[in-house]
């Protein structure tokens, strides 16, 4: 009897434990049950139009990055080298604009708004083309551009089965399994960082039964030689002015075991393999520095990058990229209600739709975005631009830039609180680089001293204006940019990093002090001529204009930048009084937001109309988020006049506004509401079609639908999801501020909190039952929960575990 009764133990146990794995093998994977079609070539709109690329599955270091779509017969790995920008280094700045400034800020105090409109538009431009209106592939400013195509036929029509692939978000690998003629086939992909190297590896389960042809392509200025059984793919960019730009070249490297390799034409010709690894590298002639931006030595380094890649075996390969990737991405994770992914994802999300709550996306999506930004912002690396690293054509959408109005900003939003600050570090690099350049467009676009930054630029250091002022005189680029620079110090405690950025502050600081003039019937500092982000209004002289004096999103950038490099000054203990003083003079003179008769925070200094009234975007409440100029504490009425505009601005708008919503609800402790949009969010779409004001939804991959794919969506929102359970921006930091009531239960692991805090939580029933406090830097930490606050003094690297019973 005992020995029967150990025997239903022990298979009772081994049950259990089977149902656990089967639930969670697939928990932070974004995984499907049929293939991209990787075919595109034949379609001859193919380099435009491709919604396959949106099924496929992105993989990167900061440096490559590729999109592996796992079609059976004909495989498919669209590739990105994240310096690849045609165009060069240009001199746009205007030196004629500066003297129009006086007369129309003169103009416009007179309410002469048409006539101001008329003269700014005429003077306030850049000088040249510009960004080419966002079509710069062949003007100076260039544009990002796809490296290629690598692409792997197996000469097969036969059917298949077992499908399977998948992208695991912890290790970084994308998996392609399936069965045909009797074999198992199975393909790994990776982006190693510590190797600089893309990995292909090819097995299968029979031997000598890999046999396929390997060619490289784009979709022009290249040229491909096959040599010594690898393929050489080289060329050179268009400059914007009829000459030569960057250089690039790729290797692709395939290394056998069993089986035969051989030339055949400019392709390579694998026969009879068991396994075949094929290793890639790429590079550019680009460096990150002004004025040159030219490295003579990138193919010597790209050849010993690759000599040092493919002297390891790939399970050395392998091991060193999942002991990087994976110790990243394992610093957090959220987890709601017991929840197991256990559907295909584009299932998962089109259930959904039907029921508002499939928990499992939620936590899939938060760790996809998490993923998304590591692998496209890692050191040495450029920032993560408009696409982060993934982007398939010639003329890339907005020339996949780095738009400084919202964009590349709300790219980092969630680097410190996700426990990712290091990509930041990358975001850190390229304001540093534009210092020269900002300064130089001060002086000449505005005969004015101090850095400035407008609302575009590229990797060849571009600060002045745009095309048109209604979006292209954004002088408040500098002011946002400056803002990641000191939250980086908010959240790291870093004295040697502040030090280091602290002349950006200060540069920044000074060009406002410049700019900055009196209102005459306030007496108050006013920020223009000026736009509040591609919004307009409607003038009392009937003129539909956009620049007016005092927008109220440059003065709170300006009030938010003046603080910070007060504090900045006090923690570094500089010595320029008369400077600070002039700073803080300033400060208390700005012009504050306003709340309008209709109860709404006002985006403009003046009670206009409004002809989109639910614009996408949201730049008058930038002082609720990411600033913390309004809060619900310090500022109760502005709070609620920010709650006004947003009800009226409406749930639409496109990706990035989601995600903007998302994060605006959460600081006011609306939960409920943050989850609607985020649904709204999660809808699947297959839309590529530019959207103003209806767009947004996830794509089957789940990229972002602006539409058409822009990054800045993904890490948006997953910034507002973290603001939906964990806020620091006041002097205290406040656990589950704002749950959604759907999230009943869960916990999310490695948030952090602005002083160097890391936070683990988890709750029940709506109530909090633990939170452990990890204190990186130690100090005095106030925690607040449901209104109540608990004080921990702390020391460096200890542990604290505090519950709801603490707060009392």
């Amino acid at each position: 009897m005992n020995k029967i009764r150990l025997f239903l133990l022990f298979t009772l146990a081994i049950c259990t434990v089977t149902k656990v794995w089967s639930q969670s093998i697939h928990n932070d994977k974004v995984w499907f049950t049929s293939p991209a079609n990787a075919g595109i070539k034949d379609n001859p709109d193919g380099w435009k139009s491709d919604p396959e690329w949106l099924k496929a599955l992105p993989v990167g270091n900061g440096f490559l990055g590729a999109m592996v779509f796992g079609d059976v017969n004909r495989e498919r790995i669209q590739l990105n080298e994240k310096s690849l920008w045609s165009g060069s280094v240009d001199d746009n700045d205007n030196p004629d604009a500066a003297k129009y400034i006086p007369e129309i800020r003169n103009l416009l105090f007179a309410g002469k708004y048409k006539e101001a409109a008329e003269l700014t538009n005429k003077t306030q431009v850049c000088k040249g083309k510009g960004s080419g209106q966002g079509n710069g592939s062949n003007a100076p400013f260039g544009c990002y551009q796809t490296l290629g195509d690598l692409r792997i036929d197996f000469c097969k029509k036969s059917s298949f089965k077992n499908y399977y692939r998948e992208l695991d978000l912890i290790t970084g690998i994308a998996v392609t399994s399936y069965e045909q003629d009797g074999i198992k086939y199975k393909r790994e992909v990776f982006a190693s960082f510590p190797d600089r190297a893309l990995v292909i590896r090819l097995t299968s389960s029979k031997a000598n039964a890999l046999s396929f042809s390997l060619s490289l392509d784009r979709p022009e200025r290249f040229k491909t030689h096959a040599k010594n059984g690898r393929l050489v793919m080289s060329g050179i960019l268009n400059n914007g002015k009829g000459g030569d730009g960057m250089q690039y070249k790729t290797y692709a490297i395939p290394q056998l075991t069993g089986g035969t390799i051989k030339v055949d034409g400019n392709s390579l010709q694998i026969s009879k393999a068991t396994s075949v690894t094929i290793i890639l590298t790429a590079a550019t002639n680009y460096r990150l520095h002004y004025p040159d931006y030219t490295n003579a030595n990138f193919e010597r380094e790209l050849d010993g990058v690759t000599k040092k890649a493919t002297a390891k075996t790939y399970a050395l390969l392998r091991q060193r990229h999942i002991n990087d990737f994976s110790s990243f991405m394992k610093r957090s994770s959220l987890r709601l209600n017991n929840s197991t992914n256990n559907l295909p994802t584009n299932e998962l999300m089109a259930k959904n739709v039907q029921s508002h709550n499939e928990s499992a996306l939620y936590g899939l999506y938060y760790q996809f975005g998490r993923y998304l930004l590591l692998s496209s912002s890692r050191k040495g690396s450029l920032p993560a631009n408009l696409q982060g690293i993934w982007a398939n054509q010639i003329q890339t959408p907005w020339n996949g830039d780095y738009h400084t109005n919202i964009n590349v900003q709300m790219n980092y939003w969630p680097a410190e609180v996700t426990n990712l600050s290091e990509c930041q570090d990358q975001f850190v690099d390229l304001v540093s680089s534009l210092l020269e350049p900002g300064k130089r467009t001060a002086k000449v676009q505005y005969q004015m001293n101090g850095w400035v930054l407008h609302t575009i630029t590229n990797v060849w250091g571009y600060t002045s204006p745009g095309e048109h002022p209604s979006w292209g005189m954004h002088v408040g680029g500098g002011g946002w940019m400056c803002e990641h620079l000191w939250e980086h110090y908010a959240f790291t405690k870093d004295k040697d990093y502040l030090a280091k950025v602290f002349p950006i502050l200060k540069e920044a600081s000074t060009f406002y002090l410049d700019w900055l003039v009196k209102d005459p019937k306030t007496g108050k500092l006013v920020s223009g001529p000026s736009p509040s982000p591609e919004n307009s209004f409607l003038a009392p002289d009937g003129a539909k204009v956009q620049i007016s004096m005092g927008p109220t999103h440059d003065q709170e950038l300006i009030y938010e930048l003046f603080s910070n490099t007060l504090k900045a000054a006090a923690i570094l203990k500089t010595n320029d009084t008369d400077f600070l003083k002039k700073i803080n003079n300033a400060r208390q003179n700005l012009a504050a937001p306003k709340i309008g008769s209709d109860g709404r925070l006002m985006e403009w200094a003046g009670e206009f109309k409004e002809p989109e009234i639910q614009h996408r975007h949201l730049a008058h409440l930038y002082a609720l988020y990411p600033g913390s100029q309004i809060t619900k504490d310090k500022t109760p009425e502005l709070a609620e006049a920010a709650k006004k505009s947003l009800e009226i601005r409406g749930d639409g708008g496109v990706g990035w506004t989601y995600a903007w919503k998302i994060a605006l609800w959460a600081r006011l402790n609306d939960g409920n509401r943050a989850f609607k949009i985020l649904n709204a969010q999660l809808r699947p779409t297959s839309d590529t079609d530019t959207k103003y004001d209806q767009g947004g939804g996830t794509y089957y991959n789940l990229f972002d639908a602006c539409p058409p794919f822009q990054i800045d969506g993904n890490l948006g929102v997953i910034a507002g999801m973290t603001e939906m359970l964990l806020q620091s921006h006041e002097d205290f930091i406040s656990l589950l501020p704002a749950p959604p009531s759907a999230w009943k239960d869960g916990s999310v692991k490695g948030l952090v909190a602005r002083g160097g805090f890391v936070i683990d939580m988890n709750w029940k029933n709506h109530q909090l039952q633990s939170a452990t406090i990890v204190a990186k830097k130690g100090g005095s930490c106030a925690i607040r929960y449901q209104g109540k606050k608990f004080i921990l003094e702390t020391k460096a690297g200890q542990h604290y575990q505090l519950s709801a019973a603490d707060f009392k």
